[in-house]
């Protein structure tokens, strides 16, 4: 099998094996002697020098074969045309010398010689040359000055056509090389191209998959509009629920329409002027520069709008803007999701009317039994046994908590409806403070709690409603109070900090946990520390005491870690120094 394969090997012409190489000349040498042995014309002068010739050839074709059998001894493939060389000198000498017919067959070791890669190969040749048509083996009788001439002429002209074969065998093997590279690098690139139109339909499938798959979310979202805008605005995604809030189709709103179409222009006008008019995205539409411009500074914003539908009606809609972003990053447009809160805010509305109207209605009569309540406890006339005066005080105490349940439950209302009122004056905060400290003290006192005082009185001063503020601050200490354990610590500072007065309340209790912390301020929400520790509340202090901070232009944090306590910091505008002295 393995002598079969070195065959196919051998005959195969774009291998060009040394066996192939040796072949032509093995023809027409064999093929010279098969003449002079028929030919009743010809015969062999010297049979020595022809019988070396022939058995140089024979061992110069079974090297030719041996070596390519084995491709690792190729380097001495040069010797073969050598001893062709040798070979034909010899049998040149046997069949005539300088007269023999075939002195032409020595081209085709030349020719091979030549070929080679190097330009040392051309005198190679011209020496085999030389040394073929000159008689080195000493075979022929003497020779003449014309067979001189010509053996010394002959090999010139074998070298100089040597170095022309030489230098075509170079450019041929040149524009080989190139072509070869070129054919790699096709290749390369071909196989390049191979696994990019592969990858790219892979990219491709997984996109049409995403694309798909976004398409189906989208579809499938009903309750709230998703839209999205390229930079200025334009819609280029409307899904079935902006089509059934909005009251237009796809093809109606995509490319056709801007976001800001659907928003009450006032309302736009307002946020502009409350952020300072941003540049946003286009001078052009400040409106919706305004409607994105939390989004475009990379915060997502939830707030609440007017929506107008197609035929006109109004929505009130809570509306999260989102930015869309391209593969480098950059901002590519926005993504607005819009939920219906219409019947939510009715509800809310009526509840909080139905909660202030018992609230009005219930006070009346506590005021009424309340003063009832005193009327008895003051008569002269009947006096009331120690015994019924404790249980009076128990109906008494009750029924002021009651009242005091309904105004929190009243202003509350008022609260959700914004109509509660703040008769703002020039407030010293120290003051107020030091009232709800002494307020609170006999309650701290009895449940074992220290209030610990830190007021800086220096230019404490804010624009606002004492009793409102005072309000405030006294549900914060009493809060405090009631969940700081006996032998705890509750601490009240007032400073200045730039333009504002920070009010700090700083509790040893047993605080809140962080999950718990953005519900503290919902109304009817209590911490489950709270309700574990059994600690009576409702749930609206907090409620009405951030009411009072916000309509004040305030703010009120927390910070809390359960086992260790709660701090809340109150901060509100600073009159600043040249308003006090105007």
């Amino acid at each position: 099998m393995k002598l079969y394969h070195w065959v196919l090997d051998t005959i195969r012409v774009d291998t060009a094996s040394t066996f192939l190489k040796q072949g032509p000349l093995a023809i027409a040498f064999f093929g010279a002697v098969l003449i002079v042995v028929i030919s009743p014309n010809m015969d062999f002068t010297v049979w020595p020098a022809a019988l070396l010739g022939i058995w140089g050839v024979l061992i110069a074709t079974a090297l030719a074969a041996l070596l390519s059998y084995q491709p690792s001894l190729v380097r001495l493939a040069i010797l073969v045309p050598v001893l062709d060389l040798l070979a034909l000198s010899a049998f040149r000498a046997g069949t005539g010398g300088n007269l023999s017919p075939f002195s032409s067959l020595i081209i085709l070791p030349v020719i091979w010689i030549a070929a080679q890669p190097g330009r040392r190969y051309i005198i190679i040749a011209g020496v085999g040359t030389f040394v073929a048509l000159t008689d080195i083996l000493g075979f022929s009788t003497a020779a003449t000055s014309g067979d001189l001439l010509r053996s010394a002429f002959a090999p010139v002209v074998f070298a100089m056509g040597a170095a022309i074969i030489n230098e075509i065998s170079r450019q041929g093997r040149v524009q080989v090389e190139s072509v070869r590279r070129l054919a790699e690098e096709r290749e390369v690139m071909l196989r390049g191209a191979e696994d990019y139109t592969k990858r790219l339909r892979e990219n491709e499938a997984q996109l049409r998959a995403a694309d798909k798959l976004t398409r189906s979310v989208l579809d499938a979202v009903t309750e709230q509009s998703v839209v999205g805008t390229d930079v200025t605005g334009s819609i280029d995604v409307w899904n079935p629920g902006a089509e059934r809030m909005l009251g237009l189709t796809a093809a109606e709103a995509q490319r056709k329409k801007f976001i800001y179409d659907f928003h009450v222009a006032d309302e736009l006008d307002e946020r502009s002027r409350e952020l300072n008019y941003p540049p946003g995205e286009t001078v052009l539409t400040p409106g919706f520069s305004a409607l994105v411009e939390s989004a475009r500074l990379g915060t997502p914003e939830v707030r609440q709008w007017t929506y107008l539908r197609a035929d006109g009606l109004q929505l009130a809609v809570e509306v999260a803007v989102t930015r869309r972003v391209n593969d480098f990053g950059d901002t590519a447009g926005y993504l607005f999701v819009a939920t219906d809160v219409t019947q939510a805010l009715e509800v809310s509305r009526l509840k909080d009317e139905f909660v202030g109207l018992i609230s009005h209605e219930l006070r009346t009569p506590l005021s009424s039994i309340l003063g009832y309540l005193e009327l008895m406890r003051d008569d002269a006339d009947d006096p009331l046994s120690d015994e019924q005066m404790m249980y009076l005080g128990i109906a008494e105490r009750n029924a002021h908590r009651l009242l005091r349940l309904m105004g929190d439950l009243l202003f509350t209302a008022q609260v959700g409806a914004n109509s509660f009122n703040i008769e703002r004056s020039e407030v010293d905060i120290a003051p107020v403070v030091r009232a709800s400290i002494e307020s609170a003290s006999p309650v701290a006192v009895a449940q074992g709690v220290t209030i610990v005082e830190d007021v800086d009185d220096e230019f404490a001063l804010v624009s606002g409603d004492p009793t409102r503020i005072g309000q405030a601050i006294d549900n914060l200490l009493s809060n405090a109070i009631k969940f700081t354990p006996r032998g705890g610590n509750v601490t009240i500072a007032v400073s200045s900090d730039g333009d504002e007065i920070v009010v700090r309340l700083t509790d040893t209790g047993m605080g809140i946990p962080a999950n718990e912390l953005d519900q503290l301020f919902s109304r009817f929400f209590r911490a489950s520390t709270a309700t574990r520790a059994a600690v009576p509340g409702v749930g609206l202090g907090l409620t009405i005491t951030k009411a009072i901070i916000d309509a004040h232009g305030g703010s009120l944090d927390v910070e809390s870690e359960v086992g260790v306590g709660t701090t809340f910091i109150v901060r509100l505008p600073r009159i600043t120094a040249a308003v006090e002295s105007a």
